[in-house]
């Protein structure tokens, strides 16, 4: 069973349906118990950071993602603000503690060319880094569907961890992996042939 994360932040439906048509047996949840019986974890959204880890942490779900991914190795996939909370913090609108998995803090887009508009919405090609094991049986570059307004900047030391990358008038953090956790920034749920391609690769490592 998929655990995907109902923190009331996002389309969950369209990701359970995408996970659903691989073969996936899911499971939309607040409860943290779900999360112990799951064979992986999915956490879906869109939104506030700062609301996101709070509702996360009203839900009592915090401790027990904790103990899940980190603890017991299950794979973990964030997908959007479900990646931004593997930062340390957010700028975004003050500041706000994340998961702290991955050195680094999410904060606004910045485009150098005015020609790219935040926020960034619609289809992007990425450039892969690391093919194993999200981008496996790709074309060379993919494409995927981006909504987003803020960035996960990785700090130099843990430059490693980024799995794909794409230009929005700067350099923009695709995806990240680091052993059992996973995020990208697109929404593979939106993405049509390859963002299946690269759900269909997460339920593999289950």
């Amino acid at each position: 069973m998929i655990a995907v994360i109902d923190y009331q932040m996002g389309n969950l439906r369209s990701v359970a349906n995408a996970l659903d048509s691989l073969g996936a047996r899911t499971c939309i949840t607040q409860d943290p118990r779900d999360l112990e019986s799951a064979a992986a974890i999915v956490l879906p959204g869109v939104g506030a950071f700062g609301r996101g880890m709070e509702n996360l942490q009203r839900l009592n779900l915090l401790d027990a993602i904790n103990e899940q991914v980190v603890a017991r190795k299950k794979p973990y996939l964030g997908l959007c603000l479900g990646m931004q909370f593997l930062a340390r913090e957010s700028t975004e609108f003050g500041r706000h503690q994340g998961f702290g998995w991955i050195d680094g803090i999410v904060r606004e887009l910045r485009p150098g060319d005015p020609g790219f508009k935040v926020p960034h919405m619609g289809w992007n090609n990425v450039e892969v880094r690391s093919r194993e094991p999200l981008f496996r049986n790709m074309d060379e570059s993919p494409i995927f569907y981006f909504v987003h307004s803020l960035v996960l900047e990785i700090d130099a030391a843990e430059q490693s961890r980024i799995s794909a990358t794409c230009w929005h008038g700067e350099r923009v953090t695709a995806s990240v992996q680091h052993e059992n956790i996973f995020g990208v920034q697109f929404h593979p749920e939106k993405s049509q042939r390859d963002g299946l391609k690269l759900l269909e690769n997460f339920l593999r490592l289950v």
